[in-house]
């Protein structure tokens, strides 16, 4: 790609690249739109809806994400599925107030869910996104048949997270699409360029004078002083969560510790707990097949 080009998008034009990528042995061409929920403020909640059945699943990314981050989990799971852009990413509206915390975002992401897909059998989440939708379960228990979070716990750190805070905290924009990609592979050991590639093109968009920013509001991933606990007060819904829970953990990822892993089973002793070998933070763009393996698995 070069760096004086205007480099077309068209969201939808790279499923091919990740069934060949992954040899998933399914069609390039699924059913897939992109949909909106308006808000009552004003604002509006997009999502991607996989197939034309009721979604079966519900997925929501993490921080500095999007919805596209499980294109190929949804491949290779051929599922109807609703993968939900948080505000503030991807193509829905970003908050006003810059409140990004998982209490409120269960509320902007509720009616979408209850409008798509009311019964899913299976919601998941991974990082911010599976604090939101444990906090969805807590609120709204008639959304959450079962909780699936991916490399999280409530006792997420600032320490703990750093390699993902310094990557998303620093340049917001990019002179070329090739700086961007090397600051993006620098940080992401775990993935392969294809797909960095991909997620870039997702991610960030082209501005008229072709230098490229990130689409994220960048207030949905503050700095915060060492030691802080970013999901405060929220081993409590672990504890009464109505719905089972499994955990997913990346095997090199330093987000979730033993003692987490300890905690959560001491707070929820029928709380499932998987490690996918060799993925990092996000376990569905390092390990895409393993992790369907385990989604497909909780809808038996």
């Amino acid at each position: 790609m070069s760096s004086n080009a205007r480099i077309p998008y068209d969201e939808f034009s790279f499923f091919a690249e990740n069934v060949a990528e992954y040899s998933l042995g399914v069609s390039p061409n699924p059913v897939v739109a992109r949909i909106q929920h308006a808000l009552d403020d004003g604002r509006h909640v997009s999502a991607l809806k996989w197939g034309s059945a009721s979604p079966r699943i519900v997925f929501v990314h993490g921080s500095a994400q999007n919805a596209h981050t499980w294109d190929t989990v949804c491949l290779a799971l051929g599922e109807p599925v609703l993968a939900v852009d948080l505000p503030g990413h991807g193509h829905s509206s970003w908050r006003d107030d810059g409140d990004y915390t998982p209490r409120s975002l269960a509320l902007d992401i509720a009616p979408i869910i209850e409008r798509h897909a009311p019964d899913a059998s299976l919601v998941c989440g991974m990082s911010l996104g599976g604090l939101t939708t444990l906090a969805l379960a807590y609120q709204r228990p008639d959304l959450v048949n079962r909780l699936m979070m991916v490399d999280i716990t409530p006792g997420v750190t600032s320490e703990k997270a750093k390699a993902i805070t310094d990557f998303v905290n620093g340049p917001q924009s990019f002179a070329s699409f090739e700086d961007l990609l090397a600051r993006t592979k620098e940080h992401n050991p775990t993935r392969s360029e294809s797909s960095l590639r991909r997620g870039i093109l997702h991610n960030a968009r082209q501005l008229d004078d072709l230098s490229w920013v990130w689409r994220y509001d960048r207030r949905s991933h503050r700095r915060r002083e060492p030691g802080t606990n970013i999901a405060g007060g929220m081993w409590e819904m672990i504890e009464r969560l109505p719905c089972p829970l499994t955990l997913v953990r990346g095997g090199v990822s330093p987000v979730v510790d033993d003692a987490d892993v300890a905690e959560l089973r001491r707070r929820n002793t029928e709380a499932v707990v998987h490690l996918v070998d060799g993925a990092g933070h996000s376990v569905q763009g390092d390990r895409p097949r393993e992790l369907a393996a385990l989604v497909r698995a909780e809808l038996k």
